[in-house]
């Protein structure tokens, strides 16, 4: 298992400088990212991580509202494994039939996916674990409708706050999970309220433990209140520690 940043964390130092931003990511410490909205920026982000030695192997892109074929090129050429839909809104994990249909669009994309060497994945909010289907969560209920080369990047954060354990639902959603977002603070829907890895109510280190087929633990903040940089380097600094030994719980 591997640590990344979710670049979308950066997303207003990457819009002054892409270049710089990916050479502080790496001075930090970071050896892979998570990009988001690649396409666009596909060309001088490949350049930037080829500088500084970093690999992309997940990314965040809007695969059921956009061209698949677009950005699974440019997931290829940034030697990307995994492109992951970011958010389907709340209003579409109400039902049933919604969820259905959301299912079979991603099978679609992850069909399309292979024939770039690629997978696809989903990444949740909390809303699809305040909706309650058959008698189960709303994500859950769609995990069960997706083929099986489908994963998911549980954001283990919007768990808690949609109102579940995230260390139990990883447990029930099993080998399904193989990316998962590692962020912390205070459980509210305040973004700017999140704090560096360890610092928060997330029990980080058992969250980790639990996700049995865990790939990539990808660092996020949807925002924060004190310096970013700063914020990320204190969390991957927290995770490495914790790795070796040095931090417990």
């Amino acid at each position: 298992m591997s640590y990344s940043i979710q670049l979308y964390t950066l997303r207003n130092a990457i819009q002054e400088d892409l270049p710089g931003t990916i050479a502080k990511v790496a001075q930090i410490g970071f050896a892979q990212v998570e990009p988001y909205n690649f396409v666009a920026t596909a060309k001088e982000l490949g350049a930037a991580l080829e500088e500084n030695r970093l690999t992309a192997p997940s990314g965040h892109a809007p695969l059921l509202s956009q061209d698949q074929d677009q950005i699974f090129a440019a997931a290829r050429a940034l030697g990307m494994e995994t492109v992951i839909e970011p958010c389907v809104l709340a209003e579409k994990w109400q039902s049933a039939e919604d969820i259905k249909d959301t299912a079979a669009q991603l099978n679609a994309a992850a069909r399309k996916a292979a024939e770039y060497g690629l997978r696809v994945g989903y990444h949740n909010h909390a809303w699809e674990l305040e909706s309650m289907i058959e008698g189960q969560t709303a994500l859950e209920y769609f995990a069960g409708l997706l083929d099986p080369q489908v994963v998911l990047e549980v954001d283990t954060y919007w768990v808690a706050v949609g109102g579940q354990d995230p260390v139990e639902l990883l447990g029930r959603l099993g080998d399904r999970v193989r990316l998962i977002h590692i962020k912390d603070g205070p459980l509210t829907a305040d973004t700017k309220a999140q704090l560096p890895a360890g610092q928060g109510q997330v029990p980080v280190l058992d969250i980790i433990a639990a996700a049995k087929s865990l790939e990539v633990g990808v660092v996020e903040f949807d925002d924060y209140a004190g310096d970013i940089f700063d914020g990320i380097a204190q969390s991957l600094a927290y995770l490495q520690k914790a790795a070796t030994g040095q931090v417990r719980g």
